[in-house]
């Protein structure tokens, strides 16, 4: 069972914003800079896709709304999903924060998987309010086809046997994971449809794309004997910033740095995780992209990070160009929670983080955050911290 939740991060704004239902959606970066991280169905019906620019995006649909996003809240719509399919399938795995693949085998002496599956569905979309798509074959490609020819919202199943016939009158350009390198050349042989690939002898794939001969004839016929990889807890967070104009200014780049931090920092507590290394990511405005990274001790306060954070910039950054964008990474995770550090802290700092976790959580991130974490500019009177 291959699982795929619909415009995700379209649906999530919706379910918070009614207003934009309806209505043509592009969430990314800044218009002129940025890129589509998602888009609406009525924005994809005039070429809007994920991973290509703001500005193309918007000369193609000029009449669209954009949304910076939430990462928040996509986060928790994902453990939401995620926590419903846990507790409903022996075994699952999270391909993305929208993506999952179960494997039902052995189900079928108890009850029928396709019944499962649509319960599974039918839960999700009830506990969640967000639209969700599934496709139900013997392998985890010709799953992942039937529910791209399911969405949006809806539930296709591909009896096995039956694979050759669902997939032959689909473009070649449908089989996950085939380039488009390998795609032009599959079209100068005059092969368009899945059903064409079908009748090429496996020798001359092999003869035009060596080895992957092997994985495209595999992959026309629905074969497929790759085995569901379990969930396991992420090892890494991290968050990114594209700015619409390059900057070069160090005190500025340290309160975004600060403000980015705080917010990783805070995710980790709530979700029971300590990090033992950071790192930083730079990119000048040629695109030219560097990372530092350090170890430090198992942590998930800010008083250690930050600083930490704050060295690697001046590690990492000439200060002689301007930045296009800066990152943050938090890594080598585990579960755990934070160990009060007998030297520095003090009944006063532990304190001061359950007060503000605790407020946070319910109002929101960001409710009550460091005076150096808010950027320049934009600053709001905070009665509660300051540096």
């Amino acid at each position: 069972m291959h699982i795929d939740l619909d415009s995700f991060f379209v649906s999530v704004e919706r379910k918070f914003n009614p207003e934009l239902i309806g209505k043509a959606i592009i969430i990314g970066g800044d218009a002129r800079r940025g890129v589509v991280a998602s888009c609406s169905y009525e924005a994809r019906k005039f070429g809007v896709h994920s991973g290509m620019s703001s500005r193309d995006a918007f000369k193609l649909c000029p009449h669209a709304i954009s949304v910076r996003g939430n990462h928040h809240l996509y986060s928790e719509a994902s453990r939401e999903v995620t926590k419903i399919i846990d507790e409903m399938v022996p075994l699952y795995q999270k391909a993305s924060v929208d993506e999952f693949y179960i494997d039902l085998t052995g189900t079928d002496r108890f009850f029928d998987p396709y019944t499962l599956a649509s319960q599974v569905r039918q839960r999700i979309i009830k506990e969640t309010e967000l639209p969700i798509s599934f496709g139900l074959a013997s392998g985890k490609t010709v799953a992942k086809m039937a529910t791209n020819r399911a969405k949006p919202n809806g539930q296709l199943f591909v009896p096995h046997g039956s694979e050759m016939q669902f997939l032959a009158p689909l473009p070649i350009s449908a089989i996950p994971g085939l380039g488009e390198s390998t795609a032009s050349k599959l079209y100068a042989y005059g092969i368009e449809k899945i059903g064409d690939l079908q009748r090429v002898e496996l020798r001359f794939l092999e003869t035009v794309f060596g080895k992957a001969g092997n994985w495209i004839w595999d992959k026309a016929r629905g074969i497929d004997h790759a085995e569901i990889v379990p969930h396991s807890d992420r090892k890494s967070i991290s968050t990114e910033r594209t700015f619409s104009t390059n900057i070069s200014d160090g005190r500025t780049l340290e309160s975004i740095l600060v403000s980015m931090t705080e917010e990783l920092s805070s995710k980790l507590r709530r979700e029971n995780k300590l990090a033992s290394c950071l790192a930083i990511k730079i990119r000048y405005a040629n695109f030219e992209t560097h990372m530092q990274q350090e170890k430090i001790a198992l942590t998930s306060a800010e008083h250690i990070l930050i600083p930490g954070i704050k060295n690697l910039l001046k590690r990492a950054w000439n200060h002689h160009r301007p930045i296009r964008l800066i990152g943050v990474r938090l890594s080598q995770l585990c579960t755990g929670s934070y160990q009060i550090n007998l030297f520095e802290d003090n009944e006063q700092q532990i304190k001061l983080y359950q007060a503000m976790d605790q407020i946070n959580f319910r109002f929101g991130d960001k409710t009550v955050c460091r005076a150096a974490g808010m950027e320049i500019g934009t600053r709001n009177f905070n009665p509660f911290l300051k540096e």
